[in-house]
């Protein structure tokens, strides 16, 4: 069978070019992740139709900058801050650089700093320790490394970012209506007010909640019910939170996405060895296992992809061993359990919505009685396709669609095979057809028999209320 598990590879200096991105598909590759953190929307929307000439069919992810703190670029292709120098810290200007002597910084209250503060970049492996404030801060590098780029700066608590979405990110949010993109990611989401304010400026917009805040992880089901789809953002989540809730965040984060059938994006530092080796640390290859047993519906590469010496490399490993793990993952007890917790919060769901779980999980236990060969989710939006994926049942789950988008947002949900047909008036119609187009894609054979989830085409709203077992002559 198939890899369940999707990938999400990031696209950065390394992996923008025809070829890598070929290759990248080629490797593994279900979705593309532009972060507009690293790149003006000129200069993403052009990669993304570079893509789309490679790739037409991957789908598409725009990461929006949120209000991380960053500095200025840094000069030339990086500089290693050597443990124990001095280093000003000032606030950047337009066209300033970042040099191994004085970190300019964007949007951040420098005057607010006291000494003694600590100050980390990236994702937390530099820091720097305030010694004089005002103006200018001065500061010691506690522990140094190697920056490039914009690098993210986090400063104490009391004296971080602005709110999420910012002015920022709703312009950007406008700019990428057009350009084809299937999921907008927002960051630093911190209550589900943040969702909708984003919703409001492009209603159609799939949306993704980076969770990376300890503010998101309290407010977690409110977040994910206003969302699409979520992150486990590990790397910022992780300066913000103690590291070693982090994994159980994950866990937590996962479980919750799933029970409320959305896709959950597992992110940050997951083969970040590869950067620059062939080969990934064992601690690497048990974390990308882990996250499958979790249940996560994708996992995504960053730096491995976006700067690293052989990003085609990277997904391929990635995907031999997502797919290794996915040989020992627990169908059958995910299924009950998943069951289990569908009923108990079932009362606090709308109408529809308790309709298409209940209908999707009869199709859950109809595949495991009946021994289907596989489940076609009729779907527009998705939602029928996401609900039973949730399940995680064995069989191949083929979502036959109408909409192009809906197929390539399809990309990011879990064991999902996304097939594009005609849209149709009728149920009888709709369920006919969707069986045909499977078996002249070479999706079923001959004898093959199918549960095929199905909402009426009369019926207002994205309700799934109809559950057919064909046999395919």
């Amino acid at each position: 069978m198939a890899r369940r598990t999707k990938i999400v590879a990031s696209i950065g200096p390394a992996s923008d070019s025809p070829a890598v991105l070929a290759a990248l598909v080629e490797a593994g590759m279900d979705t593309a992740r532009f972060s507009l953190s690293h790149s003006s929307l000129e200069d993403t929307l052009a990669k993304i139709a570079v893509l789309r000439e490679v790739a037409p069919d991957i789908g598409v992810l725009a990461d929006l900058p949120g209000p991380k703190i960053r500095a200025a670029e840094v000069e030339g292709e990086g500089i290693r801050l050597a443990e124990g120098a001095s280093i000003d810290v000032v606030t950047a200007r337009d066209g300033d650089r970042t040099t191994a002597t004085r970190l300019a910084v964007f949007e951040a209250e420098i005057d607010s700093l006291q000494p003694g503060d600590r100050v980390a970049l990236g994702d937390g492996a530099i820091q720097l320790v305030v010694e004089s404030a005002g103006e200018r801060a001065v500061a010691r590098v506690a522990t140094g490394g190697w920056i490039q780029g914009r690098p993210g700066v986090l400063l104490p608590p009391g004296r971080s970012a602005p709110s999420a979405p910012t002015e920022d990110d709703l312009r950007l949010l406008e700019g990428l209506a057009d350009a084809g993109v299937d999921a907008v990611a927002v960051s630093f989401v911190r209550s589900a007010a943040d969702i909708e304010a984003a919703r409001a400026v492009r209603p159609e917009a799939y949306l993704i909640a980076k969770i990376e805040t300890a503010e998101a992880v309290d407010d977690l089901p409110a977040i994910v019910a206003a969302a699409d789809g979520v992150m486990v953002a590990r790397g910022d989540l992780g300066l913000r939170c103690a590291i070693e809730d982090v994994p159980h965040h994950q866990k937590r984060i996962i479980r919750t996405g799933v029970a409320f059938a959305r896709p959950v994006i597992t992110a940050t530092q997951m083969l970040e060895s590869m950067v620059r080796s062939p080969v990934p640390t064992r601690a690497e290859v048990s974390d990308i296992a882990n996250a499958v047993f979790d249940g996560t519906s994708a996992l995504m590469l960053s730096g491995e992809t976006a700067i690293g010496d052989d990003p085609a490399l990277a997904v391929a490993t990635m995907a031999r061993i997502a797919e290794r793990a996915e040989r020992e993952f627990d169908h059958d007890g995910w299924g009950q359990r998943l069951e289990r917790l569908q009923s108990s919060v079932a009362s606090g769901m709308p109408a529809e919505v308790r309709t298409t779980a209940a209908v999707s999980a009869a199709a859950w236990r109809a595949a495991v009685e009946a021994d289907l060969d596989a489940i076609i989710a009729c779907t527009n939006s998705g939602a029928t396709a996401r609900a039973i994926s949730r399940f995680r049942p064995r069989l191949p789950i083929i979502a036959a669609t109408p909409s192009p988008s809906t197929a390539r947002a399809l990309s990011m949900a879990w064991g999902i095979t996304p097939l594009v047909t005609d849209r149709h008036g009728t149920t009888d119609d709709i369920v006919w057809f969707a069986v045909k187009a499977a078996c002249d894609a070479g999706l079923l054979a001959p004898g093959a028999l199918v549960a095929v989830l199905v909402g009426s085409p009369s019926e207002p709203g994205p309700v799934t209320d109809t559950l057919r077992l064909v046999r395919v002559a």
